[in-house]
């Protein structure tokens, strides 16, 4: 099926346990640090019901309608597919968010590829991740993730740490496994569920087993707890934080205080073979929509810069369309590691369609670690009027006439429309939430190292190796050693 946004607010309202700015929160839907972005996801929801919009948003199995964010890719088509799906929502929210549920659902595909893994601890466990996914597309679910764990002072055993620091069993009971511990998360307070899984570790100690554990979480069952950070969509005038007040992905400290989980929602515990599964491959799908994300920032600088420069002719220069050019380089640099990850896709394990794992991950470091470049290189376009512009009280009150004056250029650049562009430009490149969000995208998925470490692990050395060996004409002796 395919919901209606307010069939997903309604599903908010279940009495979930949120905490913003040391208040709870009555109502999730209707609060104004979360109302902005929840309204977001119920315009995702209500554009699937739209004529001019369902046939690009949804997909018919077995007489039903689905939506395209869910379903498992088996072809190419299924994710150039998605793609235009993002596309046309993006464009109709007018801006970037992360956690819609697309990408987070892709983590499941990911242990669906390790279900072997998941039988060998119990045959039901396979079972789950399978009814689980197949869930997600028949109930249009909006699915989050929760990974990362406050894990507290990692100069010390884990086994000598404050066992609640990483989420862990504390008991069985005839209805499910009881946790305790927490995690934090993007998007919980507004989400139905969340894929809970270990944090990335090594593995290898097991001491560490009571922590690895993988289940799904209700949003507003007992015992879950939503502690958000400071929000920023409440920080100010909407007219001068154009972005913030409407994109903002409020995070959370999701503290888990004895959960139940139902047999039926766990994929595995105390079991270390399938967290070392989960490190290994969480991100073989969901990289694909995070990367992409990043291809729609890089559109957004490209226009505040572009448009910056239309106004005042300096597009005519050429120093002003060579730094325009790294922009455009950046972007398209991101668009053709998608465009060739699913040119080149493989077959996965679970017989879906995975992006290539080398090409992708190299897309995902360029786009994350040239975005502070590219921004810096967006804000010289612009220039400093990102920090001086007066903001809209000023432009609407008693000093309006000044502003008035000297913030029109022309006749079609007048001052309402100069500062509209710098407001964007601010919130955009170098306000708190620009800032949030750059942090958020250089660590949401991993830190730099382990990008690199992804890149490093999937790619084919073999080629390169046996072409020196050729070239240089080395002996068969260097063969002696195994390739990696």
């Amino acid at each position: 099926m395919i919901r209606t946004g307010n069939q997903y607010r309604e599903g908010l309202r279940d009495g979930r346990e949120v905490w913003i700015d040391g208040e709870r929160v009555t109502d999730v839907t209707t609060h104004p640090a979360l109302k902005p972005i929840v309204d977001v996801k119920a315009r995702m929801y209500d554009m699937q019901h739209e004529e001019k919009h369902q046939a690009a948003l949804t997909y018919v199995e077995n007489n039903e309608r689905h939506s395209v964010f869910q379903q498992p890719p088996t072809t190419q088509e299924h994710w150039h597919r998605k793609w235009n799906s993002i596309d046309l929502l993006l464009k109709d929210i007018g801006g970037v968010a992360t956690r819609l549920g697309d990408e987070t659902v892709g983590e499941m595909w990911s242990l669906q590829d390790g279900r072997d893994i998941l039988a060998q601890i119990d045959p039901r466990f396979a079972d789950n991740i399978d009814r689980h996914i197949r869930r997600v597309v028949e109930k249009d679910i909006f699915h989050v993730s929760a990974n990362t764990d406050p894990k507290g002072d990692r100069s010390v055993p884990v086994d000598q740490r404050d066992p609640d620091m990483m989420i862990r069993v504390v008991r069985e009971t005839d209805a499910g496994i009881i946790i305790r511990g927490a995690k934090f998360e993007t998007a919980s307070p507004y989400a139905d569920q969340a894929y809970l899984k270990p944090t990335v570790g090594a593995w290898t100690d097991e001491k560490e087993s009571i922590h690895a554990v993988g289940c799904i979480v209700k949003m507003g069952a007992p015992g879950v707890k939503h502690i958000c950070r400071a929000p920023f969509a409440t920080k100010g005038n909407a007219a001068d934080i154009p972005l913030a007040s409407r994109f903002d992905e409020v995070e959370a400290l999701m503290v888990l205080d004895d959960v139940l989980i139902p047999w039926e929602d766990v994929f595995f515990y105390r079991h270390t073979a399938a967290a070392q599964q989960v490190r290994a491959t969480l991100h073989r799908y969901s990289a694909f929509p995070y990367v992409l994300r990043v291809l729609y920032t890089a559109d957004m600088m490209i226009g505040a810069a572009m448009w910056n420069a239309k106004q005042t002719g300096l597009e005519k220069l050429q120093s002003v369309q060579e730094k325009l050019a790294d922009l455009v380089c950046y972007r398209e640099g991101i668009r053709a590691h998608l465009i060739a990850s699913i040119a080149t896709a493989e077959r996965s394990p679970a017989g879906l369609l995975m992006p290539n794992q080398s090409i992708l991950y190299a897309g995902r470091v360029l786009a994350c670690s040239q975005l502070p470049v590219m921004m810096h290189t967006a804000r010289e376009l612009i220039g400093g009027q990102i920090c001086v512009t007066p903001d809209a009280a000023q432009f609407n009150g008693g000093a309006g006439n000044w502003l008035q004056k000297f913030y029109t250029l022309n006749k079609e650049w007048g001052a309402e429309d100069r500062r509209k562009l710098l407001a964007f430009a601010r919130d955009l490149l170098n306000s708190d939430y620009a800032g949030h969000r750059l942090a958020f995208v250089q660590f949401a998925q991993a830190p730099h190292f382990n990008h690199l470490a992804a890149v490093y692990k999937s790619f084919d050395f073999s080629g390169p190796l046996d072409f020196v060996r050729n070239s240089a004409g080395l002996s068969d002796r260097v063969m002696g050693g195994k390739i990696h």
